[in-house]
Order: C-alpha cells, then structure tokens, then sequence
C-alpha cells in the first residue's frame, strides 16, 4: 500500500513537471513574429503585410485587416492568454486563444469557431531583426533628441500653442472643425510643441553669413551662373570635376524626399503660409553653402594621384590651427567625420533604400517580401557607381539631377499652368498665412519654425556636407566655387519646394490631410490633376533615393579616410559596409536607427557653424579680392 502511493506521487509529480516542461517549451518556441496565413470563421481580409508578434517581454502586437492591438500575452494550459491595452475609459478586454497546434515556424490558434493559421518565414526573421534593434536604439535616440531638438522655450512656447488652440476653440463656430482643434489640443498635450536649438542654430548662423558677406545670396547669384555654364573655367586648373559636375553631386544629396514629403508636411502643420518661411530660410541659407563651399575648396587636399580630399574636416583642422586654435580644430573636425559617417550610412543610405523599396511595393504589392533581394540589386547599382570615386559619381549624377528635376519640376508647372487663374490665390494664401495663420496652426511663431524647420533639414544649409562634394571642382579660385555652392538651396528650397507647395495649395489638397503621410499627400495633390503622376512619382523616388546614396557615399568615405588613413583597403572596407546597410536598408524598418542618423547628419552643423564663424572673418577679405579680381580682368572669361 505504501509503495503504491509513493508510485502514485512519483507519477503525479512527473506529469506536472512535464506539463511545465511542455508548456515551457511552447512558451520558448511561440516568441517570434508570424504572418497571417488564412483566418476562417471571421469576415477579415488578410494582407501579406499583416502579421502577429509575440514579444519575449511578454508583449504583444498584431495588425490584420484594418485591425492593429497590443497588449500583454501569458501561456496557462495550452492557452494564450492576450490581455489587451485599452483606454482607462473601457473596461478590461482579454481574449482566450487555443493553441491548436506548433511548430518551429508554424502556430494554429483557435477561438472558438474562428482558426487562425501563422507561419513564421524569412521576412518575420528579418522583421524580427529590426525590432531587436529598434529596441536598442530607441533609449539613445531619445537621449540625442533632448540635445538636438533641446527646446530653447524650456516649455513656454507648448503653453502658448495651448492657449492659442483653446482660443480658436472657443471663438470657432464650425462644429466640424471644432472637433478637429479639440484634437490638435489633445495631441499637444501629448506630444508637446518646441523651438528646437538645432533650428535657431542654422537660421542663427545663415542669418550671420548673410550680413558678414554682404548679401552675398543676391549679389552672387548672376555670377554664380555664369560659373556653372563653364565661362570662367580653365582647363588647366587642377582637381577631379567640373562646377556643374560639384554641383550635381552636391543637389543630389540634398534633392529628395524633404522636397517630396518635407514640404507637404511643412504645410499639413503650418497652412500655406509654411511656404512663405521656407522660401526666406532657402534665401538666407544660400550665404551659410557659400561660406562652407569656399572654405571647403580652399583647404582641400590634392593627392599626387590628383585625387581630392577636403571638407569640414580640413578647414575645421587646419583654419583653425592657423587661429591658435590647433587642439579645438582637431576636436571639431574629428567629431564632424564621425558623424558624417554615421549619417552617411542612415538617412544617407538606409533611409533612402527604404524608402525606394516602399515606392516599388507601393506600384508593386506582390513584391512585399522581397526586400532584401531589391536591396541586394540596389547595392549593385550603388556598387558599380562609388567603386569609380567621384569622377564615376559626378559623370551620374550630372544626368541623374537634372532629368529627375526637369520631370518633377515640368509635371509641377503643368498643374500650376491648368490653374494659371488660381496663382495670385496661391500666392496670397502664402503670403498672409505667413502672418496671419488660420486657428489651429499655433500663430505666427508655429508657421515661422514649421517653415524654418522644413527649409533646413531639406536643402542642409550650415550642415556642411555639401562642401565635400565642392572640394573636388576643378578650379584654383575658392570663392567662385562658393558662389556655385550658393545655388544649391535656391534650386532644392526655392525652386523645387515652391512648385511642390504650390501644386499641393493650387488642387486644394492641404485643406483636409486625412492622416495622409508627406509623400502621400503630395502623390495626392498630383494625382488629383495627373492621373498617371504616382507612377512617375515612384519612379522620381527611386532617382532621389539612388543619387541620394551615392553622394553620402562619398561624404562618409571622406569622413572614414578622415578618421582611419586613406589606402585602397580602408577606402574598401567601407564601401562594402555602405552597400551591406543598402541590403539591411532594404529588407528592414530600422525607425531608431536612421532617426539616430538623422540628427547625426544635424548635429554635424554643431562644429560646423562654429569653424564657420570663426573662419568668416578670412572669407570675407578672400571675396573682396575676388571681386576686384574680377573687375580688373585678372579673372578670364574662357566663354
């Protein structure tokens, strides 16, 4: 009898520990992404991008169908448990799901008559993969962002949107857009409203250069044109490309998505009026690309191959170092290249990939699952053009930049020539917006900064990348590839960016953004007049994206050189890192990770603008010189 009961116990604690055992095992094999393979017993649409995620942290989130939840998971008897994260106002909402069956890569649910089947494949590793990361970036991402994006108001300039938002409420008789201030009020109490440093430090320092340089932006400008037409180009001048070649290479990295996506945003929070300060940003930051593309060309380094180094990091080493001020400089132009190279590979390359593949998906939705593929054939084509250095760039770059212009400035102007009679409306919505706002956009100082912010982060002005690209001109005079230099952000900013805010206020797509993303609106606006224009959209996408690359290619590569020796095999080695992150790029949404690359190519305008003040001072005289060069005839026309 005793020893029947000792065999009973020893029986009864085996099948609980292997219970535990089991259940512990499906705990450990079901912590993964999955993709919805069919759901029978619910009137849901599955999609190819819909997918279940069972987090280690005991998290969950999914996405099916319309649906997206969250929530907190746990295993009790083959049963997952999903308690979900709602509103305080609704009551608690948990589900029961019946683990049917599992494997390595396949999970079946059931809830009562509804069977859910999940497989886990290749994209959910890849998925998987960047949420990890994601997860590790996301802590230093908000750490930078407080440095970067410190708010010089310390809060005062939210409690004024506040005030005025609550003003616009009450004063509003329109019960529909009542509804809509009452959320933007909402909103702002969540995500709070700033005067971001980074902004005032570039309007701080374009603003600085235009006054110590004379208003060079429009005394320059004629000149400037005449130097990129090649009039006053010698052939014998020593360097790797021509002005027009620099200033290709130069617009390609600044031309893109900012002025797709970064105007209509500009304009979703600011109204029309946006478009008003991104013009007056465009206009004084043409002075900050003429001083960092002077000091970037007169401090560069020519090899005895003939090949070009120069940059921030040059003037900020060795003009310095001619002040006195040799440790600062090394510091600075240290600290410049790493975050150039950190850029380069993010916002410079990551982001742009991404983006590229989202624009194929979007003309293309049965490629979805291919990113990594895409990435791979992208990688090629950037392969096959930074292998060849600069002068293989600019040869691309020169008929890339102004085909892709020509076509999305033409599709533009012939919107704006259909609406010829709308134009003064256009112009007089820009106009007042600037300084009289409509409610809800947070008065004049929201539309200044919304303006300010977009201008800057799209044409770069103060950031001094740009000057990398301008180094390599073939020219001995400094200040004449400044002037090319300060056509830049007239072309990215006042061009571009205008005939972008002009068909997005002209069709009248900016009174109702419907949580449209920036480059879905401006699809949108085009769209609306030109059925077939998100095709040529995509395709302007891919152009930006591609030439976007390959010269923040040559700005890191020059960053790396910078900071680990030039030879064949450094040179190689990052080259073959920047085309892995197109393929990672590609295949993966690593949000943290180019939001992290994002303000490191911002915060390259920290040591930037400083070396530039300090510098601005031997500028100045070098373009007096120049000048009275020019008028004297020492300076030859070779046109």
């Amino acid at each position: 009898m005793k020893i029947t009961f000792i065999k009973f116990l020893f029986l009864l604690s085996f099948c609980i520990s292997s219970s535990m055992l089991a259940q512990d095992d499906v705990t450990q094999i079901i912590q993964k992404e999955y993709s919805y393979q069919a759901i029978s017993g619910l009137d849901l649409d599955v999609d190819i991008s819909d997918f279940l995620r069972i987090n280690k942290d005991y998290s969950f989130q999914y996405q099916v169908d319309s649906i997206k939840a969250e929530g907190v998971w746990s295993i009790k008897e083959n049963v997952l448990i999903f308690n979900y994260t709602v509103p305080d106002s609704l009551p608690e909402l948990i589900r029961f799901f019946k683990i049917v069956d599992y494997s390595k890569n396949n999970l079946i649910l059931s809830e009562g008559a509804s069977i859910f089947q999940l497989s886990h494949g290749f994209s959910n590793k890849v998925n998987m993969f960047s949420f990890s990361i994601n997860e590790l970036f996301s802590p230093i991402v908000d750490r930078i962002g407080r440095v970067v994006f410190w708010d010089v108001s310390f809060g005062s300039y939210s409690n004024y949107v506040k005030n005025k938002l609550k003003k616009d409420i009450d004063s509003e008789d329109d019960p529909v857009f009542k509804i809509k201030l009452n959320e933007k009020l909402v909103k702002e109490h969540k995500e709070s409203s700033s005067v971001p440093f980074i902004v005032l430090w570039l309007v701080f320092g374009a603003v600085f250069f235009t006054i110590k340089m004379n208003f060079i932006n429009l005394t320059g400008f004629k000149h400037a044109l005449d130097l990129v037409k090649g009039d006053y180009s010698d052939p014998k001048n020593k360097g790797e490309v021509s002005h027009f070649q620099a200033l290709t290479t130069a617009l390609s990295g600044t031309v893109g998505l900012g002025n797709i996506a970064g105007v209509a945003i500009a304009i979703s929070l600011g109204g029309p009026g946006a478009t008003f300060w991104m013009i007056v940003a465009g206009l004084i930051g043409m002075s900050s690309k003429f001083v960092e593309c002077t000091l970037g060309l007169k401090y560069r380094l020519i090899d005895a191959d003939g090949s070009v180094s120069g940059g921030p990091m040059y003037y900020l080493r060795d003009g310095l170092a001619k002040k006195n001020l040799k440790n600062s400089g090394k510091v600075l132009a240290v600290l410049f290249a790493i975050l150039c190279v950190g850029g380069s590979i993010g916002g410079g390359n990551m982001f742009q990939a991404n983006q590229a593949f989202e624009a194929v998906k979007g003309i293309f939705p049965s490629l979805s699952n291919f990113g990594p593929l895409f990435g791979l054939l992208f990688a090629c084509l950037v392969g096959v053009v930074i292998i060849g250095g600069i002068k293989s760039i600019a040869k691309v770059t020169e008929k890339i930049v102004p085909f892709m212009a020509a076509i999305y400035v033409g599709a533009a102007m012939v919107i704006i020539v259909m609406h010829i009679s709308d134009v003064g409306f256009v112009i007089s919505k820009i106009v007042t917006g600037a300084f009289t706002p409509q409610a809800g956009m947070g008065g004049f100082i929201g539309v200044l900064i919304v303006g300010f912010k977009r201008a800057a982060f799209s044409n770069e002005a103060g950031v001094g990348s740009a000057s990398i690209a301008h180094a390599a001109a073939k020219t001995k005079e400094p200040i004449s590839e400044g002037m090319v230099g300060l056509l830049e952000p007239f072309i990215d900013t006042i061009v571009i960016c205008t005939m972008t805010a002009f068909v997005i206020i002209i069709t009248g797509n900016y009174q109702d953004v419907g949580g449209l993303s920036g480059s879905e609106l401006t699809s949108q606006a085009f769209g609306s007049v030109i059925s077939w224009f998100p095709y040529i959209l995509a395709i302007a996408i891919l152009l930006f994206a591609f030439s976007t690359m390959i010269s923040w290619s040559y700005y890191g590569l020059k960053s790396w050189t910078f900071l680990f020796g030039k030879s064949k095999r450094s040179e190689l080695v990052y080259k073959i890192i920047f085309m892995m992150f197109v393929v990672v790029g590609s295949s993966a949404s690593l949000d943290a990770v180019v939001n992290f690359s994002d303000m490191m190519i911002l915060a390259m305008a920290f040591p930037n603008i400083i070396g530039l003040i300090i510098l601005s001072g031997e500028v100045k005289i070098d373009l007096k010189t120049y000048l009275n060069q020019l008028k004297d005839g020492s300076i030859k026309k070779y046109k």
